[in-house]
């Protein structure tokens, strides 16, 4: 079990965990494309990526505090906008009904924003009910073959279902709800409503998701706190919002969010209050449950990793320095035998769930016997 520390520099070479700061688009390739195509996440869409690429102007959005928030709301032209709007609102009926356009009627584009800052330079759409001005946000984005491999691995691994689909480049996705981290560290975490130890859990089992199946750069503006009352207290799930960073990176620390000084305070409070053995406990908690959705999922999983094996979604440089740094950390040289990042998440979920894969083999065989 990785030992729960904070120290934002590796204790190796002293540089610092910090991603990339642009990482190249990498293109869904055609096992990719089947695959999507076999699980439905590959439709038809009516409005493309590059559609909404011819904009007549941009202003930038700011905050409810007045600060500026990294997005610009963009306006076409009336004509093109007609098809715009038409599309996007036929796209909202596909994420959310199928594409039963029976309630289109009741809905409106009230907003399109884009963030040039993001690496896939997304545009956030904002849906609004005209009968009621309730309103719901998705998201277009570049079918970057990084991205749809975090989707679908964290559809298939996480507690966490995802709503996404593909059309050529462009890429679809539904709007995770929940506080942006920042924002709760910022006024939530140290409110006394919040309970510490419960939230405390919580991230060391985001923790270890992100490590088990190689989700890097979880800092605390990547994912968000989902608050769900319970009997006398709050739950807390934190769920990854970016999933550009799927083993990308070459440093192991990367997909580690204890080691990112954005996420310091919260790793100080499992350290305040979490021991060493609760810690290890909460880690075989998560693992455990991971390796159940491994089992139920195992075909469709095992599809996907094959066709991550033969794909090319990093350099050389960083296969070479992650695999190295991993064999390092187990101790387990056949990590050095990795010749893609997607064979390195293939041996990572091995090294990391086997002993948790076995004991759910070794029950099911009393429970049939």
């Amino acid at each position: 079990m990785m030992n729960f520390s904070f120290d934002v520099n590796t204790p190796d070479n002293n540089q610092s965990n910090k991603p990339s700061r642009k990482k190249p688009i990498f293109p869904v390739n055609d096992l990719l494309r089947n695959y999507l195509q076999l699980h439905g996440r590959e439709v038809k869409l009516p409005v493309s990526y590059n559609d909404l690429l011819h904009v007549a102007y941009a202003v930038p959005l700011k905050d409810k505090n007045g600060k500026d928030s990294l997005w610009e709301t963009v306006s076409y032209d009336m004509q093109h906008w007609q098809y715009i709007r038409s599309g996007l609102v036929k796209m909202y009926a596909i994420l959310k009904t199928e594409g039963d356009l029976t309630f289109s009627k009741h809905l409106d584009v009230a907003r399109v924003d884009f963030c040039s800052f993001a690496n896939s330079s997304p545009f956030r759409i904002r849906i609004v009910n005209k009968f009621n001005d309730n309103y719901d946000h998705f998201y277009i984005k570049q079918a970057d073959s990084s991205r749809v491999y975090g989707l679908e691995l964290e559809h298939l691994l996480s507690p966490n279902r995802i709503s996404f689909f593909t059309h050529q480049q462009t890429l679809i996705e539904d709007h995770i709800p929940g506080i942006p981290g920042d924002i709760f560290i910022m006024h939530y975490l140290n409110e006394p409503i919040t309970n510490r130890i419960r939230f405390a859990k919580e991230f060391v089992k985001f923790n270890e998701r992100c490590f088990v199946r190689l989700l890097g750069d979880m800092r605390s503006y990547n994912f968000v706190v989902d608050i769900t009352p319970d009997i006398e207290d709050f739950q807390y799930r934190i769920r990854a919002i970016d999933f550009d960073q799927q083993s990308y990176e070459g440093r192991k620390n990367i997909y580690l969010p204890q080691f990112f000084k954005e996420n310091k305070s919260l790793v100080e409070i499992c350290i305040k209050y979490l021991n060493q053995d609760s810690i290890t406990q909460y880690q075989t908690e998560e693992r455990t449950m991971m390796a159940f959705r491994v089992a139920s999922s195992r075909f469709r999983l095992m599809h996907l990793l094959n066709i991550m094996s033969t794909d090319n979604i990093s350099t050389q440089e960083k296969l070479i320095q992650l695999r190295e740094e991993l064999a390092s950390e187990f101790h387990a040289p056949v990590f050095l035998k990795c010749r893609s990042m997607g064979q390195l998440v293939k041996r990572q979920l091995k090294q990391t769930l086997q002993k948790n894969l076995a004991l759910i083999q070794k029950n099911l065989g009393k429970f049939q016997d």
